[in-house]
């Protein structure tokens, strides 16, 4: 009987403890570590979860325990410095979405993991979800005729402070690394075509971190609009709309179901056992790192560099805004 896979975690928040929940489900791996800063909160894990060590010191971790792979489930300022250290140790990573902050850091990491053939993947279990082939099985069998036009929308009401990882610029707060990540892979996963043209629009708080965007997408014979929020409670769903029919996502980037409109028939659906990713994603990870890849064909590399492209736009829009902003208040000043 092959032994069981052996996972460290980095960080032991609550994404963590829903790691551990799923490593379990698994029956094929295990939490044989984790490691976190902050004093007490690794060691209170790894006694709820039967975790054999805690660790205070990341690196500490890496030097001491054998371990199969590190799950990285902290802020996301984090992650590159983390997937970095742990690609000295040559050890296979996990990392939680957005896996980086920009495309420097994105295209830094995958060039190195090639260089020592190391396994590298971005958490993002919604890749995972069986309902995105579901989805992707109904659009190729025509079932909605030609697709012409998407809508991704996800969102909520964060906490309102500074402090927290939704706010904070200095844990890599921020709409686009937290929900427009979702909207933009679960579109371009499902519209398997190149992306012609995108046009943004953002709301930016006084901590310097977007709020909200609004992102139009581009691809050929097909257009589609993104919203993702922390300032109110939208209705979470994707559709998918053909000039035969529509196809409803409700909770896009962890719900279990999906369902099929065609004009003419009766709705058609379709739900999962799981009602998150993580499971799937967990078991890819296994199956790669055994076979020796260093990346996903369902989550591969090129998946986050083109996110990280995107993060790249959002924030130089904000910069072209800010640009034209102080020309036109220098103009007003020189009218008056």
């Amino acid at each position: 009987m092959e032994e069981k896979f052996r996972f460290g975690i980095m960080g032991a928040g609550n994404i963590a403890e829903e790691f551990c929940q799923s490593v379990e489900k698994t029956g094929i791996a295990c939490v044989a570590a984790v490691a976190g800063r902050t004093p007490g909160k690794a060691r209170r894990l790894a006694e709820k979860y039967g975790i054999a060590a805690a660790y205070q010191d990341y690196e500490e971790m890496l030097k001491q325990e054998k371990l199969d792979a590190v799950y990285i489930a902290a802020t996301t300022n984090a992650h590159y410095p983390l997937t970095m250290l742990c690609l000295d140790y040559r050890m296979p990573v996990l990392c939680e979405k957005a896996m980086f902050r920009n495309s420097r850091e994105a295209q830094e990491v995958f060039s190195r993991s090639r260089q020592l053939g190391v396994f590298v993947m971005e958490g993002m279990w919604s890749r995972f979800l069986p309902k995105m082939n579901q989805v992707r099985r109904w659009i190729a069998d025509g079932k909605i005729g030609e697709l012409r036009f998407a809508s991704v929308d996800i969102g909520f009401c964060a906490p309102l402070s500074p402090d927290n990882r939704y706010f904070n610029r200095e844990l890599g707060g921020g709409a686009m690394y937290d929900l427009t990540v979702y909207c933009y892979d679960i579109l371009t996963a499902i519209i398997q075509k190149p992306v012609k043209k995108i046009e943004i629009q953002s709301v930016w708080t006084d901590t310097d971190v977007d709020a909200q965007e609004q992102i139009l997408v581009q691809f050929e014979g097909c257009q589609a609009r993104l919203s993702a929020t922390f300032l109110a409670n939208v209705d979470n769903r994707a559709v998918f709309y053909g000039d035969k029919g529509k196809i409803l996502m409700e909770y896009p980037h962890f719900g279990r179901s999906c369902s099929l409109h065609a004009e003419g028939q009766e709705p058609e659906y379709f739900e999962d056992s799981e009602e998150k990713g993580f499971v799937y994603e967990i078991r890819e990870v296994v199956d790669c790192v055994r076979q020796g890849k260093i990346e996903s064909e369902t989550a591969p590399h090129s998946m986050t560099l083109e996110a990280s492209r995107l993060y790249d736009q959002i924030l130089a829009s904000r910069e072209t805004a800010e640009r034209i902003q102080g020309i036109a208040k220098e103009m007003a000043q020189e009218d008056e």
